[in-house]
């Protein structure tokens, strides 16, 4: 029986039109015939030996299978592509300065700096994890050349950089439902039914997300106080897993000990969004800069697969 080969030109039709929801888009982004991309999906269907599509309304969606073919897709063009970044980067050199936030780097920051460090040897990365408000301070001092910030509000892309992914600010409690025994709280379909204030697990102020949240709450009548602040976020999630109260973040990076609420259910009103922005230090930034910022972006928009 002959080995099956996979092509990957042919993979990456079949997740770049996936990701797109269109293989039309797909074959426009990637420079193909429509004709040829449909080609190209027959050829992988009949190399699986099995159907990657089944018809949903005017569309297609994909199989179990499908799903199967397309992380094994994504597996394998990211090796590729990391096999050709090395080879492009062999000799790339310099020093690269990098600031996050503490749950995207908790997320980010080993896979991305493992692969970063395989395929660039010679380039010497700095990280520093902070607060948003610290992180552009440093940003203005010239002490970092790259960082990830959270950030509220719709306003237009920042200087120097991109927004990457805009998110709701959801209600988050422990992952165990037993952990909300408290006066506060009622079992019955989870909805609070005493007008005692709602406990709150935020971070110390001054925090941007810690003032919406209270406006948010304020507006909407309903009393809290705080119950556990620190300026540690993992301090925050091992509060809230307890049950000290709720705290409140976007979907991002949530550890496995606390879960999203279903804020109908808990009579609590709707939060904001934020978004995660990419900020440059320069303009033109060096090779390392903008390789390390490839990296980060792909990492971000692969996390949000399938929310």
């Amino acid at each position: 029986m002959s080995q099956v080969m996979f092509d990957l030109d042919v993979l990456r039709s079949f997740s770049t039109g996936v990701a797109l929801g269109s293989y039309a888009r797909a074959a426009d982004r990637l420079g193909r015939s429509t004709s040829a991309v449909s080609a190209q999906l027959k050829k992988l269907e009949a190399q699986a030996g099995t159907s990657l599509f089944r018809k949903a309304g005017r569309g297609l969606e994909l199989t179990d299978a499908g799903e199967t073919m397309l992380a094994y897709a994504h597996r394998l063009l990211e090796i590729n592509d990391e096999a050709a970044a090395a080879m492009r980067g062999v000799d790339l050199q310099g020093w690269v300065r990098l600031g996050l936030q503490e749950d995207v780097g908790e997320s980010l920051l080993p896979g991305v700096l493992g692969r970063f460090a395989r395929a660039h040897p010679k380039v010497r990365i700095e990280a520093c994890v902070a607060r948003s408000a610290e992180l552009r301070e440093r940003l203005e001092l010239g002490q970092l050349d790259l960082a990830l910030i959270w950030e509220a509000g719709e306003g237009a892309s920042p200087a120097h950089g991109e927004r990457l992914i805009r998110l709701p600010i959801e209600w988050v409690g422990p992952a165990a439902p037993d952990a909300l025994d408290a006066p506060w709280w009622t079992e019955r379909r989870g909805a609070r039914k005493s007008r005692e204030p709602l406990p709150l697990v935020l971070l110390d102020a001054p925090c941007p997300l810690r003032d919406m949240v209270t406006a948010v709450l304020d507006r909407a009548g309903i009393p809290w106080r705080h119950s556990f602040t620190s300026a540690s976020l993992a301090a925050l999630w091992s509060a809230t897993s307890a049950g000290l109260g709720l705290s409140a973040r976007t979907p991002f990076g949530l550890p496995p000990h606390v879960r999203v609420m279903d804020r109908i259910d808990a009579g609590l009103p709707a939060l904001p969004h934020m978004a995660l922005a990419m900020y440059r230090a320069q303009v033109a930034p060096e090779a390392p800069v903008v390789r390390l910022a490839e990296l980060l972006r792909e990492a971000v928009r692969a996390s949000m697969r399938g929310r």
